[in-house]
């Protein structure tokens, strides 16, 4: 290729899913953690190098949106590029913790307590 875009890339992002468009798996949020796995499975296949800047970046626990945005990429990206690496045994997924439904009421009125006193 003769130049990049205005980020610098010489490689679009379609290119680094293959021609992918959609994740091969739909338990990845925003707000998933990843952490790459240490050491890797030896049965791991061959990495390329954007996989390699993923798990890089993922040695301590990263969130997705937070990865994408160190790597510069697109989310969507992104994620169709962690499913390839969580297929290969390279990374561990955990997702948010789940948000309790019902509201605590003592904590509302502490707070209700407290802006009035403001």
């Amino acid at each position: 290729m003769s130049g990049g875009d205005a980020a610098g890339r010489l490689v679009r992002p379609f290119t680094l899913t293959g021609g992918r468009t959609r994740p091969s798996r739909a338990d990845f949020t925003l707000i998933t953690t990843v952490t790459a796995v240490d050491p890797p499975p030896a049965w791991a296949p061959r990495l390329q190098p954007e996989h390699a800047r993923i798990l890089k970046r993922c040695v301590e626990p990263i969130a997705v949106a937070e990865l994408a945005a160190h790597l510069d990429l697109p989310v969507s990206v992104v994620v169709i590029m962690l499913c390839d690496l969580l297929e290969a045994g390279r990374i561990t997924i955990r997702p948010p913790h789940p948000v309790s439904r019902t509201p605590d009421l003592q904590l509302l009125q502490k707070v209700r307590d407290g802006l009035g006193r403001l």
